[in-house]
């Protein structure tokens, strides 16, 4: 869930023509964005189909997760969740 620098949500299903400021408009209303990041298709110049969000806290990212899954950005539904597992899974054995 946390980067090292801060709070990281994914959003899927971004439409192949939106752009950061796009994605920056419909998610500053949960808080202060550190980044946002559009994989572009090499090829083709669009948007992959997801994009990666970047806020300084828990709640922050956690209302863009509550709030903006199911929400709309040009015409397409959007999948948001966190980016991050909890951490690193703990196996047992170790001394």
């Amino acid at each position: 869930m946390k980067s090292a620098e801060g709070w990281v949500v994914i959003v899927t299903n971004v439409h192949e023509e939106a752009s950061e400021d796009d994605v920056y408009e419909h998610f500053a209303e949960f808080g202060q964005i550190k980044n946002v990041h559009l994989n572009l298709d090499r090829r083709t110049g669009f948007v992959k189909g997801y994009a990666l969000v970047e806020y300084g806290t828990s709640d922050e990212a956690s209302g863009a997760v509550q709030r903006a899954h199911g929400s709309t950005l040009l015409d397409q539904t959007l999948g948001v969740s966190f980016a991050f597992a909890q951490g690193p899974i703990k196996r047992g054995g170790g001394k």
